[in-house]
């Protein structure tokens, strides 16, 4: 009987839950994120302030002409030309989505749905390479399609990662081909 009262004065009741504490600390960690988002938010909207002086993106023309080359896959951004981390934000540059490219006599036709659509004129291009990375996102080695080109008074690189990755090499020689023959009658 002595052990069945030495038992018993061990035992205790389970810790009640503080739910008071719990709650506030919820609510507290939702709105330390909530208040990082807005300050991101903020950043990206003082970035496109920044560059507000980069001139509205050109529209395709009403007859591009007939497709060299198409691709289907995703726009990782623009950046300035040889600084692939100085993301451009101005006039929907920023915003990753689908793309569908079209390569043209008249310049490259880059269509993005739920984003705005622009167009690269054959006289604005001026290199096509593969590369790693571009802002906000790094592949492999020729893992992304960069295309540099001229708007206004700025060197932009555009980076593309196609839908089947063995068709951006054909992009790179054909676009630097079309540079080319452009820069060879303009002498």
């Amino acid at each position: 009987m002595t052990t069945d009262i030495i038992l018993a004065a061990e035992e205790k009741s389970a810790e009640v839950t503080n739910w008071a504490g719990r709650i506030g600390w919820v609510v507290g960690l939702l709105l330390f994120i909530a208040f990082v988002y807005w300050l991101m938010r903020q950043g990206w909207k003082w970035r496109g302030s920044l560059q507000s002086d980069l001139p509205e993106l050109p529209t395709a023309p009403e007859a591009p002409g007939e497709p060299t080359l198409k691709l289907t896959g995703r726009y990782h951004g623009s950046t300035t030309a040889g600084q692939w981390l100085d993301r451009i934000v101005a006039h929907g540059l920023g915003v990753r989505s689908r793309v569908e490219l079209s390569l043209t006599d008249a310049g490259l036709e880059v269509v993005r749905p739920g984003a705005s659509d622009f167009f690269v004129p054959r006289e604005a291009l001026r290199e096509a390479r593969l590369d790693k990375g571009i802002a906000g996102k790094v592949l492999t080695e020729g893992g992304l399609l960069i295309v540099t080109w001229a708007h206004g008074d700025r060197l932009i690189d555009s980076g593309f990662r196609s839908d089947h990755a063995a068709e951006q090499a054909a992009w790179v020689d054909t676009i630097n081909s079309m540079i080319n023959t452009t820069e060879g009658t303009a002498r």
